[in-house]
């Protein structure tokens, strides 16, 4: 997986990585506002859902303490870290900011 996801990341676009669990009750929240930030975003961003219980060690790697964590990745590159529950109209200011 570590090798598919540096593959994900080398994208032009910019991908957002919601690095997720299962039991965590506000992923659940950020998830639901994922699918209206993927509607208005379109093919400009990519977004991916990574269990941090399935894959510690891209978890570790990009120091995920806490989830929900948000990333934005473009050309390999982090550009953006946040954990906590984001709204739609900043998700879509973020990626939008990264996807010229």
């Amino acid at each position: 997986m570590s090798q598919k996801f540096q593959e994900l990341i080398q994208s032009e676009r910019p991908v957002l990585i919601d690095f997720f669990a299962t039991w965590c009750q506000p992923c659940k929240v950020q998830s639901s506002v994922l699918n209206s930030v993927k509607e208005k975003v379109g093919e400009k961003a990519r977004i991916v859902k990574i269990d941090i219980d399935q894959f510690p060690s891209i978890a570790n790697q990009y120091n995920v303490r806490g989830v929900p964590t948000l990333a934005v990745f473009k050309n390999g590159e982090m550009l953006w870290k946040e954990s906590g529950v984001h709204d739609v109209n900043s998700l879509v200011g973020v990626l939008e900011q990264y996807s010229n």
